[in-house]
């Protein structure tokens, strides 16, 4: 479990195919905490460290994960979002977080307001998941969602966010990973059986 707080920013040093899967080497300075058989979520995808070297670690995908996310696109140098799993010690400063990838989005437009940025997102496919003012994350990074329709959305970025995150990379055209609200899952299912 995850909170959508992101604590660092990662870089893909390679990726590399082995049979239907993609194992991905990964630099970042949380690696001196890092164990084998640790969840990190990278950019909202939950993969377990298999590996750690001296100056990175590394993470395997498999096919149903490639399917459903944006990681098909990676690239050497380019950044994610890194954030590992929550303590039960700990504030859940976000949302419950699961690290499973429900939908893909594309930025449709970035808009700055004066100290802050405002995401407008299109789904993939149409969805009843999302509410006005409920969480959503977006790339691992837990954000509240308005201006909802069941094929779009926009969320605030606020500055720190902004920096702390892949968010100042984006642009419009890009493809997210969408994660829907757990309770809104369950919920969701209750209703329709």
């Amino acid at each position: 479990m995850f909170t959508g707080i992101i604590e660092s920013l990662g870089e893909i040093k390679s990726l590399k195919n082995e049979g239907s899967n993609v194992r991905i080497e990964v630099s970042s300075n949380i690696l001196n905490d890092l164990k084998v058989d640790q969840s990190i979520a990278h950019n909202g995808i939950c993969l377990t460290v298999e590996k750690v070297n001296p100056s990175s670690y590394e993470v395997v995908a498999v096919k149903e994960t490639i399917d459903k996310t944006n990681l098909g696109k990676w690239l050497a140098g380019q950044k994610v979002n890194l954030e590992r799993c929550m303590q039960m010690n700990a504030r859940l400063d976000g949302h419950i977080v699961q690290g499973h990838i429900d939908d893909t989005a594309t930025v449709q437009s970035i808009t700055e307001e004066k100290g802050s940025w405002v995401y407008s997102f299109k789904l993939n496919k149409v969805s009843k998941l999302i509410v006005e003012k409920g969480s959503i994350c977006i790339n691992g990074t837990s954000l509240t969602a308005f201006s909802v329709t069941d094929t779009s959305f926009e969320v605030t970025i606020i500055p720190y966010t902004y920096k702390h995150t892949i968010f100042h990379q984006l642009k419009e055209g890009d493809e997210v990973n969408i994660e829907f609200d757990i309770v809104g899952k369950y919920i969701q299912r209750m209703v329709t059986g």
